[in-house]
């Protein structure tokens, strides 16, 4: 029996969430995206969750799009339908109005940094490596990322991690304002849930209303933001940069781009 690609459970008032791939780094595919919002929905109507926790299980967090499962066929879709239907259910953590803890337990790029990023509050694993790679893949970032996280880091510090792709330790990404908190690999659950019942022992509707206002002074869009992302994504994936970018990528070699 093929266990779920999403698992849920509860410890008092807080919600923890798992993203169940680990033979494939938690990647995001199709088997995926329905189940990862029907719990999104689940949480967003039980008025007694305080807090969210979401993780991965095994070694990685989510290492993004699954470019092996087909996560790409399009379909009769418009490609920028399709490109953001990829992204389009883990955007809806926007929606959840309690506080959402991200416990990066390990690996997360490309579009898994980018759900990192959707998360209030990002607890990182010291030793594991993040980033937004989309330019060494010949693609326009997704998941919002070029909203997030120049609000997150500052938009020197973005615009650098954006254009070079680079990927960097979660221990960087402490010293960086990306992670709240770098831990030891074994410790990146437990901090998680000990940040998540120290809000959850609070007044719940005082931090959902501070949660809103918190937002609401930055003129917060990330979804808007997304649907144009998707836009140029779908752009980029018709070129043959991108192409070869995926196939370098499958193919573990260094890609040769062409500017076309």
């Amino acid at each position: 029996m093929t266990e779920a690609a999403v698992l849920v459970s509860r410890r008092d008032l807080v919600c923890e969430i798992t993203l169940n791939r680990p033979a494939h780094r938690n990647a995001m595919s199709p088997e995926m995206l329905g189940p990862f919002q029907q719990v999104i929905d689940q949480v967003k109507a039980d008025r007694d969750i305080r807090c969210v926790v979401i993780t991965g299980n095994g070694a990685s967090f989510c290492s993004g799009a699954d470019f092996r499962s087909g996560i790409l066929d399009r379909g009769n879709e418009q490609p920028h339908d399709a490109s953001y239907g990829i992204y389009r259910p883990f955007l809806t953590i926007l929606d959840v109005q309690v506080p959402v803890i991200a416990a990066m337990n390990g690996h997360a790029i490309g579009g898994g940094f980018g759900l990192g990023l959707v998360c209030d509050l990002r607890v990182a694993n010291r030793e594991a490596r993040y980033g937004a790679n989309f330019a060494r893949l010949g693609l326009h970032s997704g998941m919002a990322i070029s909203y997030l996280l120049p609000r997150v880091c500052g938009v020197p510090r973005a615009a650098e991690l954006l254009f070079t792709g680079r990927v960097f330790s979660g221990a960087e990404a402490a010293e960086m304002g990306i992670a709240n908190h770098a831990v030891e690999p074994a410790r990146v659950l437990a901090r998680a849930r000990e940040l998540a019942a120290e809000i959850a022992a609070n007044a719940p509707v005082a931090v959902r209303m501070m949660k809103r206002s918190l937002y609401r002074g930055l003129d917060w869009d990330p979804k808007s933001a997304g649907e144009i992302e998707a836009l140029l994504q779908s752009r980029t994936l018709d070129m043959a940069d991108a192409k070869e970018g995926v196939a370098a990528l499958l193919e573990k070699r260094t890609p040769q781009f062409r500017g076309a």
